[in-house]
């Protein structure tokens, strides 16, 4: 549940540079870092273990550790909190600590590795496809690539251009669900459509085999178009 978990470098990386911090720091220091596959990690069963260092967030986790290893019959650990360390430059969405959540929020926006060089792929125009749920934020990023000067192609518009009078699936559309769907000035009547395919999957696919290719015809047209502007 981190976020941007996607962004989380992997562990052996981060383990390596926890090592080279740590010879920084004092390199008589004597460690021994560990993966953790569960919240408690060796400390509800390690003996030799004598302190925990907790923040003021982690305190009950801390107490929780404890009541853990009182079960197994193992003595309380002393628990040593720490200040968490403000972040003079956080954002205003940010977290007011110093946080790997705020850092991983920065990477967006950035090149994590340089592009892919494909000899294969022609050098223009260059194709970025735009997908998610409702609401996931695809029409703000494509409206600010618009801005940067992209040829954007609405796909959900060329949808509704392809089954509207003279579209290149009108006919098709018509003939498959009934003249029921259409509206008095012929055009066809979205609501009474999706009525007749949402929830009936073998309809939903009659509809999309119609619509998705002239969809695709439509948008290879624009981006053919949009490498001829330039």
């Amino acid at each position: 549940d981190k976020v941007l978990a996607e962004l989380i470098e992997p562990y052996e990386l981060r383990a390596g540079r926890l090592r080279e911090f740590l010879q920084d720091v004092q390199p008589s220091l004597r460690y021994d870092i560990v993966p953790l596959a569960d919240p408690y990690g060796p400390s509800v069963t390690d003996p030799d273990l004598q302190c925990l260092v907790v923040s003021e967030e982690t305190r009950r986790g801390g107490e929780a550790v404890n009541k853990r290893r009182l079960q197994n019959g193992l003595p309380e650990l002393a628990l040593y909190e720490i200040l968490l360390m403000k972040d003079p430059d956080h954002g205003q969405n940010e977290e007011e600590k110093i946080s790997s959540s705020s850092l991983r929020q920065r990477l967006l926006g950035t090149l994590l590795r340089p592009p892919r060089q494909d000899p294969a792929l022609p050098a223009r125009p260059y194709v970025i496809g735009l997908t998610g749920g409702t609401g996931s934020g695809k029409s703000s990023i494509a409206r600010l690539l618009g801005h940067l000067g992209a040829f954007v192609i609405d796909a959900d518009k060329l949808g509704h251009a392809a089954y509207s009078p003279g579209g290149p699936a009108y006919e098709q559309v018509v003939a498959t669900f009934g003249a029921e769907i259409l509206n008095q000035d012929g055009t066809i009547n979205r609501r009474v459509l999706g009525a007749k395919v949402f929830g009936n999957q073998e309809k939903l696919k009659s509809l999309t085999d119609i619509v998705w290719p002239e969809i695709a015809k439509m948008v290879k047209e624009q981006i053919r178009e949009a490498a001829a502007q330039g």
